[in-house]
Order: structure tokens, then sequence, then C-alpha cells
């Protein structure tokens, strides 16, 4: 999930369009009532979602290292998913592939209807 809001938010810096803060916020509301929901006291939600948005800015700030087109930072990806990690790199170029052709569907389409024509990506 963070992958690809992260993903959005580079687009619209790129575009020069302001992302909405209430989208934003809403989905760390959703997140943290999600949580809530599971059973988690107030402690427990706070130190999650602190670190949860560690994480996210850690994946914003770090998902791209190219300034000219989109490239994933590959030590980042296998920081946090651990199942692309073992010797077979074939897992994680078809995990590459899938995040650069999200990229470019994304850039493809406005800003203004990203979120809701992200949800119909679909992998070809």
């Amino acid at each position: 999930m963070f992958m690809h809001f992260s993903v959005m938010l580079i687009i619209f810096k790129q575009q020069k369009v302001e992302f909405p803060q209430k989208i934003y916020d809403d989905l760390f509301n959703s997140v943290e009532y999600n949580l809530r929901e599971l059973g988690f006291g107030d402690v427990a939600v706070n130190t999650k979602m602190k670190n949860m948005n560690k994480t996210f800015y850690d994946i914003l700030l770090k998902v791209n290292i190219s300034n000219k087109s989109f490239k994933i930072n590959k030590n980042l990806i296998l920081k946090y998913f651990e199942s692309l990690n073992d010797l077979n790199t074939a897992k994680y170029e078809l995990f590459e592939q899938y995040m650069i052709n999200f990229y470019h569907f994304c850039f493809d389409i406005k800003p203004q209807t990203m979120i809701k024509d992200a949800l119909k990506f679909k992998v070809i």
C-alpha cells in the first residue's frame, strides 16, 4: 500500500500538482481505525502508527533512485519485502517491473482521477 501511495505522490510532484491533504489524512485515519477494530489499545495504536509513518516516509523518500526516469531502489525493496531477498532474483525482477508499469500507468492518467483510476490497474 505504501509503495503504491509513494509512487502516486512522486507523480504528483513531478507534474507539479498539489496532492490533496485529505487523501493522505484519510489513508492514515483508515489504518488507525482498522488497528482499533483489531482490538489494539491507544498505546499500541500510537506506537504502530508512529512506526508506519516512519516506514511510509522511508519508502517515499527512497523508492525512486533516478531523477530522469522511475527506477526502483533495490535495497529499499529488499528491506521491506523479505520474501524477495532469496537467491531467486526472478521474483524481485517481476516486482520491479510491476512497480515500473504501475508508475507509467499512473503517469498517463490525470492527477485528479489517479486514486480512483489506479484501482483499475492490471498487470499485463
